[in-house]
């Protein structure tokens, strides 16, 4: 490997031992074998490297399971499978998101890897609303990425968190999906009770989630 990928594998590997608090560029060249000048050269700055290694892990931690998703794209199943597979590498990955979350806290602290982190938020978006629809992402419309995608993220926020602060009362990956199934019936049942707005004679209004299509999961 040359310089470049030296660094961003040094920086992948500093950020899980230590986080984007903790890591220093001298961390990031002791792991490399690089030298303190080619972060610049290469990346710009000690933060940037640190973004890019960010977004690097993430995909690769995606990649882990994505292969295997099981059912139809949009589907409780798929639904169910994604976060079976965020579930079962959850440990690997636990430090990664303990490391955004650093940033997170910072408040005004860290701005420039602030900025590149949440520049980087809609890449993470996009990913996510494939996963969960099978749509490539290539294929994906900004307003998908825009509203499907800001939910998934908050929810795969939310369940690292739970598992964060303590695993053992976290939700399981089933009880997310049949919490997922219930509020979508829910809102179909609200859609088509002919409050304001609403199509005439009780049916679900325009974009309202269709309560036949959600079948209980096992």
């Amino acid at each position: 490997m040359g310089h470049r990928e030296d660094l961003l594998q040094g920086a992948k590997e500093c950020l899980v031992e230590k986080g984007f608090v903790r890591t220093t560029a001298r961390d990031i060249v002791k792991a490399s074998g690089a030298n303190l000048a080619s972060i610049g050269y290469h990346y710009g700055s000690k933060d940037a490297l640190l973004t890019q290694a960010f977004i690097e892990l993430i995909s690769d931690w995606g990649d882990t399971f994505t292969a295997g998703l099981a059912g139809e794209g949009g589907s409780l199943e798929r639904f169910r499978s994604v976060w079976e597979g965020v579930h079962a590498g959850h440990e690997e990955s636990g430090p990664i998101w303990a490391a955004s979350l650093e940033v997170a806290l910072t408040r005004d602290g860290l701005p420039e890897l602030r900025r590149l982190l949440a520049a980087s938020q809609d890449e993470g978006r996009r990913g996510m609303v494939s996963m969960f629809t099978g749509v490539p992402e290539d294929r994906l419309e900004d307003e998908d990425v825009r509203t499907l995608g800001t939910f998934y993220q908050a929810l795969l926020n939310g369940f690292m968190i739970q598992w964060l602060f303590d695993a053992e009362s976290a939700g399981t990956p089933a009880e997310l999906t049949e919490g997922m199934r219930r509020a979508a019936e829910l809102m179909a049942k609200t859609a088509g009770a002919g409050t304001p707005g609403d199509a005439a004679d009780g049916a679900p209004a325009e974009g309202a989630v269709d309560a036949s299509a959600v079948e209980p999961t096992a």
